[in-house]
């Protein structure tokens, strides 16, 4: 496994457990929808450069294989990459949308182990597409369970609010991840992106405009956060993303990535200052352990 693939993957994680604290400074100056529109805008713009560079069709950040490129036509391959992008657009403004008021009222580190539920959702959606889930997973649903029970319920045995939408959105990210591995071999990885953040902040900008009437001064007072998630957390960290899973076990690349979550939790505390109680942390480490574990590689002696 190459160092510095492990590297870049770890750096995207970095940037986007650091998003969370972004996302909910921002949302001291915008709306929820406004942040996620302009960010998302941002992001796809930000992507462009990487499409326009001579050389990028025929270098490898296109997940698409030789024998996929061989049988399918241009129309074809036109085709996925508009609906892939557009599908993948609209289960990431659900997505974020969901986290972005989530994070409004709960912590930046809560939320941030929360939304890493989707690696445990995601085979248990797989499960009804016909997917087996081993042992190891069924054990890891169970723990992420008990840790959600710590990090969430309160002594009157309710789930916050802004716990409730970040749950949501893990669910619907999980679906994000699903849709994104049926038509990431179909088209090329940057311009699905492109598209999908395109379709996220025209579908976000919407509701912003209709519901928050966002001023160009807010959208200026909270340039840091917004900057920081339209070009550090969509542009820089997905292109980091992408080169650092070339040639990696994608078990492995998804174990790195999910170090969000640990990371939201140390940024939330250095920058923001927020604590989390003696429950809350015993909740982090099970829920942790579970995501290690629902990623352990599993021997199969029927499937490899």
């Amino acid at each position: 496994m190459p160092l510095k693939n492990s590297l870049f993957l770890l750096l995207a994680a970095v940037i986007w457990g650091i998003a969370f604290v972004a996302q909910s400074v921002g949302m001291d100056y915008v709306g929820g929808f406004t942040f996620n529109a302009v960010r998302s805008l941002i992001g796809s713009a930000v992507l462009v450069p990487l499409i326009l560079i001579p050389g990028q069709k025929n270098s490898d950040n296109s997940e698409i294989s030789e024998a996929a490129a061989s049988t399918t036509s241009g129309i074809q391959k036109r085709k996925d990459l508009i609906i892939g992008g557009i599908s993948c657009g609209i289960c990431l403004c659900l997505a974020s949308n969901f986290q972005q008021f989530g994070i409004k009222y709960t912590t930046v580190g809560k939320a941030g182990f929360i939304t890493a539920c989707y690696i445990v959702i995601v085979p248990i959606i797989g499960l009804f597409l016909g997917k087996k889930c081993s042992k190891f997973i069924w054990a890891a649903v169970a723990m992420a369970l008990i840790g959600l029970y710590l990090l969430c319920i309160t002594d009157g045995f309710s789930i916050g609010k802004g716990d409730l939408l970040v749950l949501v959105c893990a669910f619907l990210f999980s679906i994000h991840i699903l849709v994104i591995d049926h038509f990431s071999p179909k088209a090329d990885g940057v311009k699905l992106s492109c598209i999908q953040f395109l379709t996220c902040g025209i579908l976000s900008a919407i509701p912003a405009l209709i519901l928050e009437h966002p001023q160009v001064s807010s959208i200026l007072a909270a340039w840091q956060p917004i900057l920081y998630a339209g070009v550090m957390s969509c542009g820089v960290a997905y292109t980091l993303q992408v080169i650092g899973q070339k040639n990696m076990n994608p078990t492995v690349a998804s174990l790195i990535l999910s170090m969000e979550s640990c990371i939201s939790v140390l940024a939330g505390w250095i920058i923001l200052g927020q604590q989390l109680s003696a429950k809350e942390i015993l909740g982090c480490v099970i829920m942790f352990a579970a995501i290690i574990l629902a990623q352990l590689p599993q021997k199969d002696t029927s499937q490899v």
